[in-house]
C-alpha cells in the first residue's frame, strides 16, 4: 500500500559528512525514515552499474535504542521499491555491511546507526555498490527526491536474514595469519585491553582470536547499553577513563599493556599506549604508513584529510610515497580510493581505510594491522611511536569546538577568515594559507592552525598541531579569542 510522504510541518532532511542523523523521536522518526529509505533505494537502483544485475539491498543496525526495530520496519519499503532486503541477524559493525555489499554483489546498504553521536541520536548511513559511503551528489539527489514529495509503497513479506557479523570476521581471518600473530603477541608478553564502548564491535576481537583466555586479551564495556554509560560512544580520551586506568595498572605491575577502542558502530579506532597516552589516528596513521610501505611493501599513495598531522606526510614522503590531501570527511578518501591505487587513507577522527581491503573505514581490520605492526618489532606502541617522532619531529594535536551565537555570526566569521585570513598568529608569521576545507594557516613545520565550520549549525571547529603542548594551547587560545571578537 502507499503511504503519505513527510508531514507538512517537518523541516528539511539534510545529510552530513556520512549519512543522515538526528534526535530519535524528534528529527529522526519512523515516518521520516521510511521516506528517506524509499528515496535512497530509488537512487541506488537508478545509479546501479550497468553490469550489476543484483536487486539486493543489505540492511544493518547497531546497538542503539530501536535500531533493530527500525531496520525491520524499512524492509517493506525496500520491497516496495522492487528491491530485495537482506537483513542482518544481529547488531553489526558498519564495516560488516560494507563487506556484505561486496560479497553479495549488492546494490548497496542501509545501516541504522548514529555512529559516535550521543545516545539520544539515531541515523542512517548509505553505502554504494563498492561498500563505500555514497558521495555528496548522491545524497543531494536523495534530498531532491524528498522535496519532490513522492509517495512510498510498502510491500509486506518474509525477509531473509543473514549472519553479516560471521561473514565479516571470516573475511578478516582470511587476510591475516591469526595463530602466528597471537604467538608473537604472547612472546611480547603484551596484555591487550579492548573497549568497544558498549557498541556493535563488542566480542569481535575475542572471536577473531578464538576466545583467548584473559591472560592476553580482556574486553571491557562489552555489554549492550543504549545509553553508552552516559557518554557518546566516541573514541576520545575523556570517555576512556576505565580503559586508561586498566592499561596504566597493568604497566605499573610490570606487564606492558595496550588499549584498543572502537566507536559505537565499529568503524573508528583509537589506542592507549603502555604509558596511558591517548593515541588517535594522528599518531597511529604514521606508524601504519611505515609498516605497510616498509615492511609489507604494499603499493599506493597516502591519502589524508587537511586536518591530519604533518607526521603522516613526513613518514610517507620519507618512504617515497605521494601524499594526497583532501577535505575533512571519509567520503572524499573513499572516492580517491576508487580512482587510484591507495596504500592507506585516514582522517583525524579515527577512520582509516586500506587499498588492500575496502574503500571504507574498518576498525577491526585496522586493529589487526596495528597488532601485526607491533608484533613485527616486538615493541609496545609507545616505544614505536616515540621512535618515529624522534626521527620526524614531535606532534602535539588538539581540537576545540566553539559554539557560536547564531548562523549569522558563523557566516560573518567565515567570510572574514576567507577574505582576510590573519597574517600573524600568536606572534608567528603565517607562511601559507590553505583553503581545501575551511582555512588552514601554516606557521612552521609541524605547526598549523585550522578553522572549519559546520555546514548545518553555528559551530566552529578549531584544530592545531604544534611541537609542544604549550604551543598548541597558546595557539588555540589565540584562535578562540579571535573568533569571539570578530
Amino acid at each position: 500500500m502507499e503511504k503519505n510522504p513527510l508531514p507538512l510541518n517537518a523541516g528539511p532532511i539534510q545529510f552530513g559528512t556520512d549519512g543522515w542523523r538526528g534526535l530519535l523521536g524528534v528529527d529522526f522518526t519512523l515516518e521520516r525514515l521510511l521516506v528517506v529509505t524509499a528515496a535512497a533505494c530509488k537512487e541506488l537502483a537508478y545509479r546501479a552499474p550497468s553490469k550489476l544485475k543484483s536487486r539486493i539491498v543489505v540492511i544493518g543496525y547497531d546497538r542503539r535504542f530501536l535500531a533493530e526495530e527500525l531496520a525491520e520496519a524499512i524492509t517493506a519499503v525496500v520491497r516496495g521499491c522492487d528491491l530485495d532486503p537482506l537483513l542482518t541477524k544481529t547488531p553489526v559493525p558498519t564495516p560488516a555491511c560494507s563487506w556484505a555489499v561486496v560479497q553479495h554483489q549488492a546494490l548497496g546498504a542501509l545501516v541504522l546507526t548514529a555512529s559516535h553521536n550521543p545516545p539520544e541520536w539515531l541515523g542512517l548511513k548509505i553505502k554504494g555498490p563498492s561498500g563505500a559511503s555514497v558521495q555528496g551528489d548522491f545524497t543531494e539527489a536523495v534530498e531532491q527526491r524528498l522535496v519532490a514529495c513522492f509517495k512510498t509503497t510498502h510491500v509486506n513479506g518474509p525477509t531473509i536474514r543473514f549472519d553479516a557479523r560471521k561473514e565479516h570476521l571470516e573475511g578478516l581471518r582470511g587476510k591475516f595469519d591469526i595463530p602466528c600473530l597471537l604467538k608473537r603477541l604472547e612472546g611480547m608478553g603484551l596484555k591487550v585491553f579492548v573497549d568497544p564502548m558498549h557498541g556493535s564491535a563488542a566480542g569481535c576481537i575475542g572471536e577473531l582470536f578464538g576466545q583467548v583466555e584473559n591472560n592476553y586479551f580482556k574486553e571491557i564495556r562489552s555489554e549492550r547499553d543504549p545509553l553508552f554509560g552516559g557518554n557518546p560512544p566516541e573514541p576520545l580520551a575523556p570517555y576512556l577513563k576505565q580503559l586508561i586506568k586498566a592499561v596504566e595498572k597493568s604497566s605499573a605491575e610490570g606487564r606492558p599493556a595496550l588499549g584498543l577502542v572502537f566507536d559505537g558502530d565499529g568503524d573508528r579506532i583509537a589506542a592507549i599506549d603502555e604509558t596511558g597516552r591517548f593515541c588517535s589516528t594522528q599518531l597511529l596513521m604514521p606508524l601504519l604508513i611505515d609498516y605497510l610501505a616498509r615492511s609489507r611493501k604494499l603499493p599506493g599513495c597516502v591519502v589524508k584529510t587537511v586536518s591530519g598531522s604533518d607526521l603522516m606526510s613526513l613518514v610517507a614522503e620519507d618512504l617515497g610515497r605521494q601524499v594526497v590531501e583532501l577535505p575533512v570527511g571519509f567520503k572524499y578518501i573513499a572516492a580517491e580510493m576508487s580512482s587510484q591505487n591507495v596504500l592507506i587513507g585516514g582522517e583525524e577522527s579515527g577512520g582509516i581505510g586500506f587499498g588492500c581491503h575496502l574503500p571504507e573505514r574498518d576498525a577491526l581490520f585496522t586493529c589487526l594491522l596495528l597488532l601485526e605492526a607491533l608484533a613485527e618489532c616486538g615493541q609496545p606502541l609507545g616505544v614505536r611511536l616515540d621512535s618515529l617522532q624522534r626521527r620526524f619531529g614531535t606532534s602535539n594535536y588538539h581540537r576545540i569546538d566553539l559554539q557560536l551565537q547564531s548562523l549569522a555570526v558563523r557566516k560573518r566569521l567565515e567570510s572574514f577568515l576567507k577574505a582576510t585570513p590573519p597574517s600573524i598568529v600568536a606572534g608567528l608569521p603565517v607562511k601559507d594559507v590553505i583553503k581545501t576545507d575551511g582555512v588552514k594557516l601554516r606557521l612552521n613545520p609541524m605547526h598549523w592552525l585550522m578553522f572549519r565550520f559546520s555546514g548545518t549549525e553555528p559551530l566552529l571547529r578549531i584544530y592545531c598541531e604544534a611541537p609542544t603542548k604549550e604551543k598548541v594551547l597558546q595557539t588555540l587560545s589565540w584562535a578562540k579569542e579571535l573568533a569571539e571578537t570578530v
